[in-house]
């Protein structure tokens, strides 16, 4: 896997746009990966709530949850669903609207100077084996790219906006993230 910087695109993601993004700061480049939980409606997996959400698609009628929140704007660079495939919806040098009001480090407004990628779960259910097998070489990828990024600027929504967010949640093994960007196994 890997990130052409030039076009902010990551090789093998498949393609779907999110208008909700826009220019970075002058200046700002990626420095900090986020990683969050999200399933569509809340605890389904598969299915095209997490795709309508992010291309503002989402029909309020389908389902009640869908209702309170077709109408946000929000997206997140990079999805990855239950089976692996990993869906890019803003080139990796724009600014996604994933992470909200947030700081990291003293500073502010992450969604500045972050990658988000989004997971499909919850955050007390298992991620999957395929998620893994795809997020290690992304990181990898991500920090060969972009020399500001390294295992620890890999966080999660919970550490950057913590009382507000608490995904990637329990359920995300850590340390299994952290052995395979160190190359012992696991992916």
């Amino acid at each position: 896997m890997s990130v052409d910087v030039a076009s902010g695109c990551v090789q093998g993601a498949l393609r779907a746009h999110s208008p909700n993004q826009d220019a970075r700061p002058d200046g700002a480049r990626p420095e900090l990966v986020v990683l969050h939980g999200i399933s569509l409606p809340p605890g389904v997996f598969g299915g095209g709530g997490v795709d309508a959400l992010f291309t503002n698609t989402l029909d309020p009628a389908a389902h009640p949850f869908y209702a309170q929140i077709a109408a946000l704007r929000v997206s997140a660079h990079l999805f990855i669903r239950r089976d692996g495939d990993l869906v890019q919806y803003v080139p990796l040098h724009r600014r996604a609207w994933h992470a909200g009001r947030s700081f990291w480090q003293g500073r502010e407004a992450c969604n500045d100077f972050s990658v988000g990628i989004e997971l499909e779960g919850t955050d007390d259910h298992p991620y999957s084996e395929a998620q893994y097998s795809v997020l290690v070489p992304l990181c990898r990828a991500l920090m060969a790219a972009y020399p500001d990024l390294g295992p620890d600027r890999i966080v999660g929504h919970c550490d950057i906006a913590p009382g507000r967010k608490t995904d990637p949640g329990p359920a995300f093994d850590w340390q299994r993230l952290w052995r395979g960007l160190a190359g012992r196994g696991d992916d």
